[in-house]
Formats: structure tokens, sequence, C-alpha cells
């Protein structure tokens, strides 16, 4: 599934570096880790995208090459409601591709 497909969109993007984690904002919201061509690799959450994003770089599984592509840009959405809006971007992708994208492990909690 690809960026433009969501809705509501992400309205900033960084890419995935360490050193472009300061650009992030400390406050809550979703986003999603993206290969250069927009296919969605991940979708999640955070109270605190900065630190989240900065705790994926840490992680081999999120950095390295997948069979889809790897993760170079994050898009997010700053949001007081960030389970709602995972909930409805992860039952996007399965709409379109029938399954979650290829990082996602797990469904969004369902108390939303």
């Amino acid at each position: 599934m690809k960026i433009d497909q969501l809705l509501p969109l992400p309205s900033h993007k960084q890419l995935f570096r360490r050193s472009h984690v300061k650009f992030f904002p400390s406050q809550r919201g979703c986003y999603l880790l993206a290969t250069f061509d927009e296919e969605i690799l991940y979708i999640g959450l955070s109270v605190n995208l900065r630190n989240r994003i900065e705790q994926h770089l840490d992680n081999p599984e999120k950095t390295l090459l997948t069979p889809n592509g790897r993760a170079v840009i994050v898009h997010y959405l700053e949001t007081s409601e960030p389970e709602r809006l995972e909930r409805t971007w992860m039952n996007k992708a399965i709409s379109i591709d029938g399954c979650l994208p290829i990082l996602n492990r797990a469904y969004s909690p369902t108390n939303v």
C-alpha cells in the first residue's frame, strides 16, 4: 500500500536517519515507515514520536532491507488519538493488500 491511499494523510515526513531524529516532535502521534517509493512497511503509534523513531533506528528489523524495500522515510501525523488513527490506517492496509504491512506483527488494540 502507498502513502497516498491513506485517510487522513500524514502531515509531515522526515528521513529515517539518526541525524534526523532531532526533527521529530516529542508529541503523540501515528507514523509510517516507508520506502523511497512510499510503499508502507510499518504502521505505528507513540506517545513520543521522537523517542519511538530512535528506538526503531536501534532495531535491525526496521532498518534492514525487506522483500518490499528498505525504510528510508517516516511519515507522521500528530494526534491526540493515536490508537484510533493507527487502527484506521491498519484497516485500510488490510482492505487494500489483504494483510498488514510487512513489518507489522500485531493488529492495533481493539478497545478503541
